[in-house]
């Protein structure tokens, strides 16, 4: 099916959303219309979707919308799948809806039930006429990763996607197309350090941006426009300046630039700009002049939890020109096709470098923009240390 210009809201949360996370939940319901909305809600990535399912629409419920779990999920017992994917009369009900809410678990099934073979069902047509109308179209987890026109089915090894183990229809497939068709989107993303798997997914699909969504925070999409809602943020990667050494044998980038937008902030893909939240533009960060003393900072596992936004805030908030880290595995695995290949990121100041911080939601409260990425092959050692010989 053709990708479309998105006129309706695509709200993506980057999964593990609280229960008690009213800026993400209430902005669901308000996207959708607010009090009344009716929203149709899609366990079908869910393990248990039927409790998954009930969890979602008690949600969205005591927020004030009307809210109705859809019988279309793989796993859902009882249920004859094929009859309810092509019931004309749930069919029309989805497209009546204000909103649809696809829930998390593996992304695989939403695409491989909605649009088998790459080909749309009468179900998922519904859903972009629903969209294209102005409707809302949100998902937290595997229903944020569905969203672009590509995207990861099964690449939870970061460093295997690095190493260039991306095939399609098992790492990578095709999405269902609710944001705009230059946008990548990730989810889990810092937590999990999924921006080894992003930088490379986006180089070999020929995206110029990505957004990678962090735990228990959504990014609000209409057309270009992104807002940020939730506990954390989001980091935006533009590769438009960024270049690859042919030459080198494995993946390799120089000159992405790497942006997160806090708690608030948005953003025009159109135009580049950002706009930081309120509260934080009264505390602009002053990065002090580099010191050459200070140039060997280094992270041993750059695809560790949050790792890369603290290496962005250091280049702001200490006298460093530059900081690198390295992804890696100690040991072998049985699936990896170059054991001894590992990957130096280096990330420095460049021109445009700008944040700010702010003080509600501590170590998430940033906003950090233009911070250059280059990532580059390096051979690995193996045993990586020895021990040192007592005397």
């Amino acid at each position: 099916m053709a990708v479309e210009e998105p006129r309706g809201t695509t709200l993506l949360i980057g999964g593990a959303v609280q229960r008690d996370n009213e800026a993400v939940w209430q902005r669901v319901v308000d996207e959708a219309g607010g009090e009344g909305a009716r929203i149709a809600v899609f366990a079908t990535a869910a393990t248990e979707p039927k409790r998954i399912g009930a969890q979602i629409v008690s949600a969205l419920a005591r927020r004030g919308a009307v809210a109705e779990a859809i019988p279309v999920a793989p796993r859902l017992r009882r249920v004859d799948l094929a009859q309810t994917l092509n019931d004309p009369a749930l069919i029309a009900r989805v497209e009546s809806a204000q909103g649809v809410f696809f829930s998390g678990g593996a992304q695989e099934l939403i695409v491989d039930t909605l649009q088998p073979g790459g080909v749309a069902t009468e179900m998922l047509q519904a859903i972009h006429r629903l969209h294209r109308a102005g409707g809302l179209v949100a998902g937290t987890s595997a229903g944020a990763a569905v969203m672009s026109r590509m995207m990861f089915r099964d690449a939870m090894d970061n460093l295997l996607v690095m190493k260039g183990v991306m095939r399609q229809g098992q790492e990578i497939d095709r999405g269902l197309g609710f944001v705009v068709p230059e946008l990548f989107v990730d989810q889990h993303f810092l937590r999990r350090g999924r921006i080894g798997r992003l930088l490379p997914a986006m180089q070999r699909l020929g995206f110029r941006l990505g957004l990678g969504v962090d735990e228990d925070t959504a990014a609000v999409v209409k057309g270009r426009r992104i807002e940020i809602v939730g506990t954390g943020g989001a980091m935006l990667v533009d590769l438009a300046e960024a270049t690859r050494d042919a030459s080198l044998p494995a993946f390799n980038l120089q000159g992405a630039r790497l942006s997160y937008l806090g708690p608030g902030d948005r953003h025009d893909l159109a135009s580049g700009q950002t706009y930081p939240a309120a509260r934080r533009l009264a505390d602009p960060l002053q990065p002090p002049p580099a010191l050459p003393q200070a140039l060997g900072a280094c992270l041993p596992d750059m695809l560790s939890d949050s790792a890369l936004r603290r290496a962005m805030v250091a280049l702001l908030e200490q006298p460093l020109a530059e900081v690198r880290g390295l992804a890696h595995r100690l040991g072998h695995s049985a699936d990896d096709p170059a054991p001894d290949l590992g990957f130096e990121f280096r990330l420095y100041r460049a021109a445009g470098l700008l944040g700010w911080r702010g003080g509600i939601n501590g170590e998430n409260d940033y906003t950090l923009l233009n911070v250059r990425a280059d990532v580059r092959p390096v051979r690995m050692a193996s045993p990586l240390f020895t021990p040192l010989a007592g005397g």
